[in-house]
């Protein structure tokens, strides 16, 4: 069959709105209709080239949408049901999967190049093979994903909205409370509160955080986060230091979360002297794949106890855990509508990008239909 797609040809180009032909799926494989696909800072990295990826290949990794169709010896789901896309999958077979880790599923090594599970692609322009952003590809009307790149989800839960949880909501939630390990009376610190970074501070208020205190440079987000949790709101880090070593009495923050569109070793550095004695940065920001963006004292790591670790998906394991955020929000616990800034047409994607880069998004989404 054939796609209209969102496609990255050149590395600092902007995507493409090109017609590709699509297989159907084979063994273990979905064919999914789009019907909503999220706009998060990751594509642009891939667009920057920050990633070593292989191209052409679709963007798009944040995604809902209807099963149409399913291969042969898939268990998972079935045609109608309601699903969203997990940019990692999770094979449930491999180490990571069986000790509970299934953002670190082993099936993950084929994310940058794009290919589906068995080495091989469903997306092809003009004779040529093309991958799918993290092995999905959501800038896409239709896909062809493994069963183990889709979570189900209830219908009851609309996928406009819903298709948040396929990555930036669990992604800022759990690097909050699974990676940060924010406890009730912490005081927390989020540097950046964007469409991952905003998720980050509804976790750490739900896990009881005395002090949410967020740092980004455009007032749009910083208001939202004061409307979805936050506690104190800064413009620049070095005023958001002084705040928490006077709030804390002197002690430092629990836990500092980076999650800033690009991270960088000044960021880093605040986050690591913003903690005090035994407190944890959790860093969930990307930059280019070989830059060393990390550069710490190591004397005051060791004598003050610190941790400093990554993050990707939240530490979550998304075939369990994404269901149990969208209870939350159906419950009336976790916002998810208020986080959509702006509806785009595939065809808008690149005026999508222009907006986050302008700061005048918390979350854009592509809508393809019901």
């Amino acid at each position: 069959m054939k796609t209209k797609a969102a496609v990255l040809t050149e590395v600092g180009k902007p995507f493409e709105i090109l017609e590709l032909e699509l297989d159907g799926p084979r063994e273990g494989e979905v064919l999914v209709r789009y019907v909503a696909a999220g706009l998060c800072h990751s594509d642009l990295h891939l667009m920057k080239g920050d990633f070593p990826s292989r191209l052409p290949i679709v963007g798009g990794h944040e995604g809902a949408g209807v099963v149409e169709e399913v291969g042969p010896g898939v268990t998972k789901v079935q045609p109608g049901d309601h699903v969203l896309v997990s940019f990692i999958p999770s094979c449930g077979e491999c180490r990571w999967c069986r000790t509970g880790h299934q953002n670190l599923c082993d099936l993950g090594e084929f994310l940058l190049d794009g290919q589906l599970p068995d080495g091989t692609f469903r997306f092809h322009l003009g004779g040529e093979d093309a991958g799918g952003m993290c092995s999905v590809g959501s800038f896409s009307e239709y896909g062809t994903l493994s069963q183990h790149s889709v979570i189900r989800v209830d219908q009851s839960h609309p996928l406009d909205k819903a298709v948040l949880a396929s990555c930036g909501v669990p992604t800022g939630w759990g690097t909050a409370v699974n990676a940060a390990g924010v406890r009730v009376g912490d005081t927390a610190v989020i540097y950046g509160s964007g469409g991952v970074g905003i998720n980050a501070v509804q976790g750490a208020s739900a896990a009881g955080a005395k002090n949410v205190v967020v740092i980004d440079p455009v007032a749009f987000k910083r208001e939202t986060a004061l409307k979805l949790g936050a506690t104190h709101a800064f413009t620049d880090a070095e005023a958001a230091h002084d705040a928490v070593w006077e709030m804390t009495h002197g002690q430092g923050a629990e836990r500092a979360m980076v999650i800033t569109g690009d991270v960088s070793p000044e960021v880093v550095t605040s986050a690591f002297n913003i903690v005090g004695k035994a407190g944890t940065v959790a860093i969930t920001a990307m930059g280019p794949w070989e830059e060393l963006s990390v550069q710490l004292p190591a004397a005051q790591l060791a004598m003050y106890q610190k941790t400093v670790k990554g993050c990707i998906f939240g530490q979550f394991n998304p075939q369990y855990d994404v269901p149990k955020l969208l209870g939350l929000y159906q419950s009336g616990l976790l916002k998810l509508d208020e986080l959509i800034t702006r509806e785009y047409t595939l065809d808008e994607v690149n005026q999508g990008y222009d907006d986050l880069v302008a700061g005048e998004l918390i979350r854009g989404v592509i809508r393809f239909g019901d």
